[in-house]
C-alpha cells in the first residue's frame, strides 16, 4: 500500500508551500525553486518532477507563474508580490 510520501510530486509540492509559509514574499525559477528551496535528496529530483509539483501548486491555486518578457518565469505565492531580482 503506498501513501502521500510515497509520491514524489506531492513532497516536493508540500515542501515548496511549506517553504513559501515561511518565506511569502519568495519568487523564483522551476530550477532556483529545484536548487534552493529543496533540502538536499529533494533537490536531486528531476527537473520534470519539481515542475509537476509546481503545475499542481498552480492548478490548486496556491501560487502562481508569472511570465517575464525574456521568458523566463517565475513563480511566487498567490496574492504576494514577485519582483525578479534580475
Amino acid at each position: 500500500m503506498s501513501g502521500p510520501d510515497d509520491d514524489p510530486v506531492q513532497v516536493i509540492a508540500d515542501t515548496i508551500e511549506r517553504y513559501l509559509d515561511q518565506n511569502p514574499d519568495a519568487a523564483d525559477s522551476a530550477e532556483g525553486i529545484r536548487r534552493w528551496w529543496l533540502p538536499p535528496g529533494l533537490s536531486e529530483e528531476a527537473p520534470e518532477t519539481v515542475e509537476e509539483a509546481l503545475d499542481r501548486l498552480v492548478a490548486s491555486g496556491v501560487i502562481r507563474r508569472q511570465p517575464l518578457p525574456d521568458g523566463r518565469v517565475l513563480y511566487a505565492k498567490r496574492g504576494a508580490t514577485a519582483c525578479p531580482s534580475k
